[in-house]
């Protein structure tokens, strides 16, 4: 079997990619993730997969790169993670009862045979009406400072939410499996 390497140092992404028991390493690709100017958020996230397993590939050209980037937005205004709780705040009282809409890309190359395939999942999530104790209850309990929209979906976050409209639930976390996974029987990786 061909080596795969993660082109993320995405915990969340590894912890994904772990769901699909094989053997795989990370490695950061350190690219610069500015959005172009008229530039969608959907060719942003494709863009971004793009470059992230292409870096790792040209090291790596006999492995399975896959690369993943998440961007999202509301009211055709960026939405990021806060880095910071009080960001973290903001952002959840601007998002509230806001819908989101995400653009989750996945990229897998392989310089050897020429293989360059990619997909974006669209998907969105509506907050519910949060007040400020709704939001500083979740901030004392969980650290999204990491997650764009400030929210975890997979753990206590999902109480702040009305709906999430997503055909893959692991794009939510940021790696579209179901995607990778066609990806995956069709060049034959595992």
């Amino acid at each position: 079997m061909s080596e795969i390497i993660l082109a993320s140092s995405s915990r969340y992404r590894q912890e994904l990619l772990k769901r699909l028991s094989i053997e795989f390493r990370s490695i950061s690709p350190n690219i610069d993730e500015t959005k172009i100017h008229n530039e969608t958020f959907e060719d942003l996230a494709r863009r971004l997969s793009n470059e992230k397993a292409k870096i790792i590939s040209m090291n790596h050209p006999s492995a399975f790169v896959i690369g993943s980037d998440q961007t999202a937005e509301y009211n055709n205004k960026q939405a990021s993670k806060p880095l910071s709780i009080k960001n973290a705040f903001s952002q959840l009282k601007e998002l509230s009862g806001q819908t989101l809409n995400f653009f989750s890309g996945v990229c897998l190359k392989n310089e050897q045979r020429k293989i360059s395939v990619d997909e974006v999942v669209k998907f969105s999530v509506t907050y519910k009406k949060l007040s400020d104790k709704q939001i500083n209850r979740y901030l004392e309990l969980e650290d999204p400072t990491h997650c764009v929209g400030s929210i975890k979906s997979e753990g206590l976050g999902i109480t702040l939410l009305e709906e999430i409209q997503c055909n893959d639930p692991t794009a939510v976390i940021g790696l579209p499996l179901i995607e990778l996974s066609k990806m995956f029987a069709r060049f034959g990786v595992i």
